[in-house]
């Protein structure tokens, strides 16, 4: 490959084009972008590109990495770090290299998720509208101490610690679930326990877990029925994890008392765009809306100039390592 590839850029916001191109300073690549998400029938754009830049709700399955292959791309590079949208096997097949940026700014990610927890539980998000309108009445607006509380964490990687380590301050009482049990997570005063343990003790539940086959739908009725009457589960991992209607269900009935989204498993015909001037077809997240108790964020966990940064000088310098023939830490198909 040549070391000078052209990286075609898809599902690309002007913030990305403004990162990318501020770190492209150190490597003089040739940087295309566009707004189009990746699937089958977008591939062809990326004709005459050695390199493909994809997001995490681009659809990188086998049609549409056959397409890119026969127009010439040789590497995928992932600007995230979940990949269980892309056809790894199928990739390996047909010769492509997929790179990604498996650990970005975790302090992001954890940093937002106790701005959803402090934000849905103070109501700060109402109390600001009420009072831009003159209403400084604080019925509806009454929330609980964090202090004292108990918090259980599934997934305790770079982000689940870095939870733990925010959440540590507030006083809470630190719960985790996960296949490998990190030494970090201990040093904070953590305390691994079975994962039905973790729902009949928790207060408020928190994801931080990649997206599996056996994972899927982790939240659903069971689980939820094994959690303590109105709980707050919060979400800034991965959308597929909850069973959306299931918590529907649960909100109505009260059993979840407190809802914070920072991912939906149908985002990608949502989320990055603007559609207040719409209406919204996904009735499922309409419906969601309707609840008081329910707060949801666009996918911006991710997003900081720390996180940002990191994510494009990662990038970029994943793609400079493959275009080198060079061993790439970051490289999945390596793996198969």
């Amino acid at each position: 490959m040549d070391s000078t590839p052209r990286i075609y850029f898809y599902s690309a916001q002007k913030y990305d084009q403004a990162f990318f191109e501020a770190a492209n300073t150190a490597h003089g690549f040739d940087l295309a972008f566009t707004d189009a998400p990746l699937n089958a029938d977008t591939a062809r754009l990326a004709d005459g590109a050695e390199v493909i830049c994809a997001f995490v709700n681009d659809t990188l399955d086998a049609a549409c990495l056959r397409a890119l292959a026969d127009a010439g791309v040789r590497t995928v590079a992932l600007r995230c770090a979940g990949f269980n949208h892309v056809d790894l096997p199928e990739a390996k097949r047909l010769g492509l290299a997929v790179v990604s940026v498996p650990a970005y700014s975790p302090e992001a990610v954890a940093e937002h998720t106790l701005a959803l927890i402090l934000t849905l539980n103070r109501n700060t998000h109402r109390a600001y509208a009420r009072v831009r309108e003159g209403d400084f009445n604080l019925k509806g607006l009454l929330g609980f101490n964090l202090n004292g509380r108990t918090v259980g964490l599934i997934g305790t990687g770079r982000i689940g610690v870095a939870t733990a380590r925010v959440l540590s301050g507030l006083g809470v009482a630190l719960l985790g679930y996960d296949v490998y049990e990190n030494p970090a997570f201990k040093a904070l005063g953590g305390q691994y326990v079975a994962l039905d343990d973790l729902y009949a003790r928790a207060d408020i539940i928190s994801l931080h877990c990649p997206l599996t086959e056996s994972n899927h739908y982790m939240i659903n009725a069971e689980s939820i029925a094994r959690m303590r009457d109105g709980v707050m589960l919060v979400n800034t991992s991965r959308g597929g994890l909850v069973d959306t209607e299931a918590v529907i269900a649960a909100l109505k009935s009260k059993k979840v008392g407190h809802l914070a989204l920072d991912v939906y498993e149908q985002e990608s015909d949502v989320f990055f765009r603007d559609l207040s001037d719409e209406i919204l077809a996904d009735d499922t997240l309409s419906r969601l809306l309707t609840f008081p108790n329910v707060l949801i964020t666009g996918h911006q966990g991710f997003f900081t100039q720390e996180a940002m940064t990191q994510i494009a000088e990662v990038t970029l310098q994943n793609v400079a390592a493959v275009s080198r023939d060079e061993a790439c830490d970051n490289e999945l198909t390596r793996r198969l």
